[in-house]
């Protein structure tokens, strides 16, 4: 599709490349009727969609090959207001030939700020940091120009967005849990604490930053964290290095707010 003179995000997903822009989400949803609204929304020519509703209308893709997360992060990065945990719709469905009703609106919070549970399970995952980040320099302005799949640990740099002439490439870590994300381990214990794996994805954030000051000299270099002690005290520690090689550390609180120096 032409996306000639529009903002357009470019991703991947199950193999093959999209493209997609803001126009193309509104203009494919201009008659959709919204459905029942369950969990995580989007608002598009102000009326709320289910996000996987809305991405699978504007992209074609089957809701059955991308998880309401992957949703949520692309139509974000496209300016739209996202938010979750909405409670269902229990408005009556209306008469043949009548208008639809407008979804129950999202519980009230800030445009920029992302629910605890953004992508199901514990808010301070990659994943949920990540899209709480997206979420929220897409309400400043930003422009998001790539967003990495978390979900597949694609490589690459994990946001990349600009505004105001400045472009910026941000290493997004999470912060470890105590238990496996994978069910199939649930009732087993880590082997590391996270206060140690917290300490071994912090420098591997900083080598990652680093790596990206040589190859795009130009951009900005930034890590994002969940605000943890154990990030903040390692912080401490390497303010200084980090300050002298032009790396920011930005805080992404639980509310979904971003802190930047």
């Amino acid at each position: 599709m032409s996306s000639q003179g529009r903002a357009a995000i470019r991703f991947t997903l199950n193999g093959q490349r999209h493209e997609l822009t803001r126009e193309d989400v509104e203009s494919r949803l201009v008659d959709v009727a919204p459905d029942a609204i369950r969990k995580h929304a989007v608002r598009v020519n102000d009326t709320w969609f289910p996000a996987v509703q809305a991405f699978e209308v504007a992209t074609g893709i089957p809701r059955s090959e991308f998880i309401s997360h992957t949703a949520r992060r692309h139509l974000a990065a496209l300016g739209f207001e996202v938010a979750g945990d909405v409670e269902p719709r229990t408005t009556p469905l209306p008469a043949a030939g009548a208008a639809p009703p407008v979804p129950a609106a999202p519980a009230a919070r800030p445009a920029a700020a992302a629910p605890v549970e953004l992508g199901g399970g514990e808010w301070h995952t990659e994943a949920n940091v990540q899209a709480a980040l997206v979420t929220a320099l897409a309400g400043e302005g930003w422009r998001i120009l790539s967003v990495a799949n978390t979900a597949t640990k694609e490589h690459g740099i994990d946001v990349i967005a600009s505004r105001d002439g400045l472009t910026v490439g941000v290493e997004v870590k999470g912060f470890p849990s105590r238990s496996y994300a994978d069910p199939a381990r649930a009732g087993e214990a880590k082997r590391t604490s996270p206060s140690t794996q917290a300490g071994h994805w912090y420098s591997q954030a900083v080598l990652a930053a680093m790596r990206l000051r040589g190859k795009e000299p130009s951009w900005g270099s930034v890590i994002a964290l969940p605000d943890f002690p154990r990030y903040r005290d390692l912080h401490a520690e390497t303010a200084g290095s980090l300050s002298a090689a032009q790396i920011e550390v930005w805080w992404v609180d639980q509310a979904g707010s971003v802190h930047r120096p």
